[in-house]
């Protein structure tokens, strides 16, 4: 499987070279995919080692043949358990690409795209874990599924899309898309409707695969692996990453919430090496659409 099967990286020379790479350094790539961020960062090692995580047993056949590199099969909300099992214990890099591969919406019995609608309504990342995007259509209840996409999805009709499906599943069960496009479709207009139902599909997707409470983790963890002047790299193509991305860069919490000392000075563990968000150049969202939403935040660990 080519790293083309899966997608065209994003930001591929800035969110490298926003890592400072040390030839020597240990690096992680958090979101190894088709492993075109990793093989950049690899040619800028020497004695340097890059580990790549994955949770998709899919992506192990693009890792590189070369020794310098460890593939994970793992969730990076285990990041620190994970490197712990592999005898590191900081590092001078984390970079995550946090979009869906377009491997992902082009394998048709994953279950993540509208496109091939006689399938399972699965969108589990891992295949060996989880709960289904049926299981969630089929159990939860009306205001749950509202609330779900209403934030992920952000999506207008959110109560009455939910309130549609709960009376629907009574008299017949979600198990393919075929039958859940039966149901939501009249909601959307024609003109707004690949718009809206990607969306749809994006909100259940976070949810199944638990993207928000990840990243989460992810980001609390780096503070502990990341060495004084490690830098992290996100990218974000959601508003709801983008902001828990920003406010942890700004604060080193979740919360956002930058902590003062005894006289008033504001206390953070990150130097904002880029205040302002960087964006794909025109040229790159011409050629590559899914950067069109992607924004890139880099921070660096204050000695």
């Amino acid at each position: 499987m080519s790293e083309e099967s899966y997608h065209i990286p994003v930001l591929l020379q800035t969110s490298v070279e926003g890592l400072a790479i040390k030839p020597e350094g240990t690096y992680v790539d958090v979101t190894f995919g088709g492993g075109g961020h990793s093989r950049e960062i690899l040619s800028r090692l020497t004695t340097g080692h890059l580990y790549g995580f994955d949770q998709d047993q899919d992506a192990l056949s693009n890792s590189p043949e070369d020794a310098r590199f460890t593939f994970v099969h793992g969730n990076f909300r285990y990041l620190k358990n994970f490197l712990r099992y592999y005898g590191v214990d900081k590092v001078d890099g984390i970079l995550a690409d946090l979009g869906v591969s377009s491997h992902h919406f082009d394998a048709a019995e994953r279950g993540f795209s509208f496109r091939f609608d006689e399938v399972d309504l699965d969108m589990r990342m891992n295949r060996q874990a989880g709960v289904t995007a049926a299981v969630i259509l089929n159990t939860w209840p009306e205001e749950r599924l509202s609330t779900l996409f209403k934030d992920y999805g952000e999506l207008r009709d959110a109560r009455r899309l939910a309130k549609a499906l709960v009376t629907a599943r009574v008299d017949q069960p979600f198990d393919t898309i075929a039958s859940l496009l039966d149901v939501i479709r009249p909601f959307f207009q024609r003109d707004r409707e690949k718009k809206e139902l990607a969306k749809f599909f994006q909100a259940l997707r976070m949810e199944v695969n638990q993207e928000m409470a990840a990243l989460e983790a992810m980001l609390t963890q780096s503070l502990d692996v990341l060495k004084p002047g490690g830098r992290l790299v996100v990218i974000t193509y959601h508003s709801l990453e983008d902001r828990l991305v920003k406010r942890f860069m700004r604060a080193g919490n979740l919360e956002g919430q930058v902590e003062q000392d005894f006289y008033g000075h504001f206390q953070t563990p990150f130097q904002l090496i880029n205040n302002k968000v960087i964006i794909p150049d025109e040229a790159e969202q011409r050629d590559n659409p899914r950067s069109r939403s992607a924004k890139l935040r880099i921070a660096e660990k204050k000695a």
